[in-house]
């Protein structure tokens, strides 16, 4: 068997991540939940537990043949070899050897212009499935959100790794900038990244003309979940995605009405020095600011939100047996 020497335990991990329903779906495996496992249609023998490994109960003697993980299963029913099953893995979550590491936000990055790729978006997919049950039951965003931006056009499932695509556009609703997320993580690092030939003077946004504020966020995600906490689908709101502020500037000076800015970015270290440095470069300026953290123990917007979910469904739970 080809072992694992030639990828880095980042890329095994992110591989052994992958939702293994999903796997089996593109091997053409009809996929079934049975209460708190899935089975194959195919094969009823199978059991996959926790979307991240399985069990042939059938061949439960057979040493290796039996079950593993999403490389096991590539490689029994995929016919792959071990590399073969890490590469498959890696490209169907989206996974670049070469993916630009992540910075932490700082508004004292310029933009820097540079000879840029053509644009061009991923092509969407024929469903939003991976992107519903991401944002819906991994991120705990309401169903009305998530349709919100769906049925605005500001979000899609691309087609060929089920990606969720965040347009930001400009005032006249042209897609100026993109960005992925992968959907299939599960508890270990993420994709992301921009989409090529970006105009990185542009983020994730939603405008309405009827509102003279706007809110400001790390990433899109902090956007969606603030509008749920808040069931506010009326303000203006942006996510800057980037080492620069400069997504905040070309939104103002496309919408010179907006008087009030509101900022909502991370609760840690280098998320509240920058709140620090923009509330005082935008009062200079001349806006009225305000600084709009999550309570204290708590990270981002997500991440409350994510604890409000599961207190209201305790609360359900308790309220439920009681009533029995």
């Amino acid at each position: 068997m080809t072992d694992k020497s030639s990828f880095t335990s980042e890329e095994l991990a992110i591989a052994k991540q992958v939702d293994l329903t999903a796997v089996a779906s593109a091997l053409g495996y009809t996929v079934r939940k049975i209460g708190n496992y899935h089975t194959l249609k195919e094969m009823d023998s199978i059991r996959i537990y926790n979307r991240s490994h399985w069990f042939r109960w059938s061949r439960q003697y057979e040493k290796g043949e039996n079950g593993g993980s999403q490389i096991d299963f590539l490689r029994i029913f995929g016919g792959m070899s071990v590399k073969e099953a890490v590469f498959w893995l890696l490209d169907f979550a989206g996974y670049s050897k070469y993916e630009a590491k992540e910075s932490k936000l700082n508004n004292q990055v310029e933009y820097i212009k540079e000879k840029k790729s053509e644009f061009v978006l991923p092509p969407q997919n024929y469903t939003n499935h991976y992107l519903y049950d991401y944002l819906c039951n991994g991120r705990g965003i309401k169903r009305k959100v998530v349709d919100y931006f769906v049925h605005h056009g500001l979000i899609y499932e691309s087609r060929n790794y089920h990606n969720i695509v965040f347009k930001g556009n400009d005032k006249d609703g042209i897609t100026r900038f993109a960005s992925m997320r992968g959907v299939f993580d599960g508890n270990g690092k993420a994709f992301k990244c921009d989409v090529k030939g970006n105009d990185k003077r542009y983020g994730f946004n939603i405008f309405n003309e009827n509102s003279d504020k706007i809110v400001v966020f790390e990433a899109a995600i902090d956007m969606m979940s603030y509008m749920d906490i808040y069931d506010d689908f009326s303000t203006n709101m942006i996510a800057l995605g980037m080492v620069s502020d400069e997504p905040l500037v070309t939104f103002l000076n496309e919408h010179p009405h907006i008087t009030d800015i509101i900022f909502c970015l991370d609760n840690d270290e280098p998320g509240r020095k920058a709140t620090k440095s923009l509330m005082s470069k935008y009062y200079e300026l001349g806006y009225e600011v305000e600084d709009k953290p999550v309570p204290n123990g708590y990270k981002d917007y997500n991440e409350w939100l994510q604890a409000k979910v599961m207190t209201t469904e305790n609360m359900m739970v308790k309220k439920s047996l009681k009533s029995r």
